[in-house]
């Protein structure tokens, strides 16, 4: 008998440890996530699981079961979550620490509760499958979601807008010019934590990490701290934290410097509950480091909201930031205040409605090569979480921002850009923050685009019959007659191919024995990024043995022009202004009435006569011949069969031709 009630003391004695350990576990997990320690919480969490697991059944998820749980913690101490809670707040814990592939399960298990409890499960079950880039799994998570979700606000706006961002992302994977892009973790820049917030000064970049603090020794804690680190000829010469004051509980980085580099602005924050409370502070450069940072003054910071991420314009006149302080469209904004010489802030104010969306846009930059401001934004269609988004202009005139598509956003959070690319291109020699390629972090990427010379492409045809033209010589030239790329010579196919670095207005002058030239305006096309342009058809027409200029009088038996005759040899006029290298004769043709050598002479001054007029117009002399041919080469004859006058055909003989001797 004692054997049997020391036994059942031992077991009792064990549940009640094991009971003990899982008040104890829950108790802490509740606390962690309570205060936002996301990490730790699921630690704990699935500590409780772990010594619950033989309890825990299908039966478990009955609300009911969950209320007795419930009850039974309130007895021991305290209200604790229920089991439903504790796999839901795993679910969030794992998504808010950018853990998807953990978060999956969890949130899987949560569909199954009670929806008026979870509401939004689905819709993070559909941004977890998302990340995981389950792209057909999330879109049907979202579209059963909106099934179920009768209310009318963000979380439904939201996830319509994912539906439109999962077939945005279907045809961005399928780009032609993906392999124009490079981008690979920045070499030796990221260590265990968060790196991100890149910023150049000269040949030093600081950043912003969470990683070790080596002068720290066992105190050790993920604080965001600035760090900095050198270049010698393009090479990481070393990194090393920042002379910046910093209180021990206190995070502080995402920075930005004047032009001179003696001024950094800079986030602090805390977090307390879960809750990150940030302002913008500046500090000086002094002869030891920098100075204690001081919060900005002016209307920057807003009691009661958060202003962070501040960007100084590379001319020191603006400081963009974000901020979610009232006065904005919704969340995180991006504002901006003027500077004056001082570093002071005046006069600032939200972007508005053209930059800023209903959800959250922060991290701004501002590109001045190309008048570019990039930000990020989770309020938009996109690659999915924040997305770069991009906007050329300048405060109050801002064009509709545009996604830059993948491979430069990915389908996690990417937030935080600098480029020191040229004005033609913005994704060159530029370095990003991204989690792409962690369970947890983001990390700092480096980005290359190479910018395609630009193919322009055109066809040369006969202009009688429309068929290719071989061995046809094109030139480009520019505005100033300047010639732009080699002498092209057309194909079995007539066609031609030159390539340019940019677009520009440019004229094609195709050339060739036999035909006369021709010449083609090329304009710069709308989308000045488009890889190629095909121009219209330039078309040739055969050299003739001798073309009439219709409608050209003369005075009776004099050589002097008529006013009629003027249209027609104006006519002329500009085929050879836009023939440049065209050289003609001028023939002049009489009947035969009169002597040869009457004719012969008068049929001369008729041609010098027209010439005279072309001259005048502004056409070279040494481009122009004249001839006369007398009556010498007849097109009809002078008198009929019968031997009468043939008046109709001496009108035909008096005439006047032009014949293309050199194109």
């Amino acid at each position: 008998m004692k054997k049997i009630l020391f036994t059942a003391l031992v077991v009792f004695s064990c549940e009640a440890m094991h009971a003990q350990y899982s008040y104890d576990y829950l108790k802490a997990a509740d606390s962690y996530y309570k205060k936002g320690d996301y990490y730790s919480a699921t630690q704990y969490y699935e500590k409780w699981l772990e010594a619950n697991k033989n309890k825990i059944t299908q039966a478990s998820y009955n609300p009911y079961t969950s209320q007795a749980n419930a009850s039974a913690s309130k007895k021991k101490g305290g209200a604790l979550s229920s089991q439903e809670q504790v796999i839901y707040h795993l679910a969030e814990s794992y998504r808010l620490l950018h853990f998807p592939g953990k978060a999956e399960a969890y949130y899987q298990q949560a569909l199954s509760f009670d929806k008026t409890q979870y509401p939004l499960a689905g819709y993070y079950y559909g941004l977890t499958l998302k990340a995981l880039q389950k792209y057909g799994e999330a879109e049907r998570a979202f579209s059963a979601f909106l099934d179920g979700y009768t209310q009318a606000d963000e979380y439904s706006q939201a996830a319509k807008r994912e539906v439109e961002s999962l077939r945005y992302i279907a045809s961005e994977l399928k780009k032609k010019d993906l392999h124009l892009y490079a981008i690979d973790k920045a070499n030796g820049l990221n260590a265990k934590g968060a790196n991100y917030a890149p910023v150049w000064l000269g040949n030093t970049l600081l950043f912003t990490s969470t990683r070790i603090d080596s002068n720290k020794g066992k105190d050790q804690s993920y604080i965001n701290r600035v760090y900095e680190a050198t270049y010698n000829d393009n090479a990481l010469a070393g990194i090393s934290k920042t002379n910046l004051p910093q209180g021990s509980d206190m995070h502080q980085g995402v920075i930005s410097l004047t032009p001179n580099g003696n001024t950094m602005f800079l986030t602090r924050w805390t977090i307390n509950h879960g809750k990150k409370t940030a302002a913008l502070y500046s500090s000086t450069k002094t002869n030891t480091g920098w100075s204690e940072p001081a919060l900005v003054g002016g209307d920057i910071n807003a009691e009661g909201f958060s202003s962070q991420q501040p960007f100084v314009t590379p001319d020191g006149k603006q400081l963009y930031y974000s901020s979610d302080k009232a006065g904005g469209q919704g969340g995180f904004d991006i504002w901006v205040a003027d500077l004056d010489a001082n570093g002071q802030t005046t006069n600032s104010r939200n972007l508005g409605g053209s930059i800023n969306s209903t959800g959250d846009d922060q991290a701004p930059f501002y590109h001045a090569a190309s008048k570019t401001l990039v930000f990020s934004s989770n309020g938009r269609v996109g690659m999915g979480g924040y997305d770069f988004f991009y906007s050329k202009g300048t405060v109050g005139n801002w064009a509709t921002p545009k996604n830059f598509g993948y491979p430069v956003n990915s389908v996690k959070d990417d937030i935080y850009f600098v480029s020191r690319g040229s004005a033609k291109n913005i994704l060159e020699d530029a370095i990003l923050s991204s989690d792409r390629a962690s369970e947890c972090c983001l990390e700092l990427f480096a980005l290359n685009k190479q910018r395609p010379l630009k193919q322009v492409s055109g066809v040369v045809l006969n202009c009688e019959n429309q068929q290719p033209l071989a061995g046809i010589n094109v030139q480009v030239i520019d505005p100033s007659n300047n010639a732009v790329v080699t002498t092209q010579t057309t194909g079995a196919d007539g066609r031609y191919t030159f390539k340019l670095e940019d677009y520009k207005n440019l004229k094609a002058v195709a050339t060739s024995e036999g035909y006369i030239s021709n010449t083609l305006a090329i304009s710069t096309p709308n989308d000045e990024e488009a890889e190629s342009l095909t121009t219209p058809a330039l078309c040739l027409n055969p050299v003739p043995k001798a073309i009439v200029l219709e409608n050209v009088y003369y005075d009776y038996n004099k050589a002097s022009l008529k006013p009629a005759s003027y249209p027609s040899l104006d006519q002329l006029v500009d085929m050879l202004v836009k023939n440049p290298a065209m050289v003609i004769e001028i023939g002049a043709h009489t009947d035969n009435k009169g002597t040869d050598t009457y004719n012969q002479k008068l049929s001369e001054a008729r041609a010098q006569s027209v010439v005279a007029y072309l001259v005048k117009k502004g056409i070279e002399q040494s481009r122009l011949q004249a001839k006369g041919y007398g009556a010498t080469q007849p097109i009809a004859p002078n008198t009929n069969e019968d031997g009468t006058d043939n008046a109709e055909g001496r009108q035909k003989n008096r005439r006047t031709e032009f014949k293309v001797l050199n194109n």
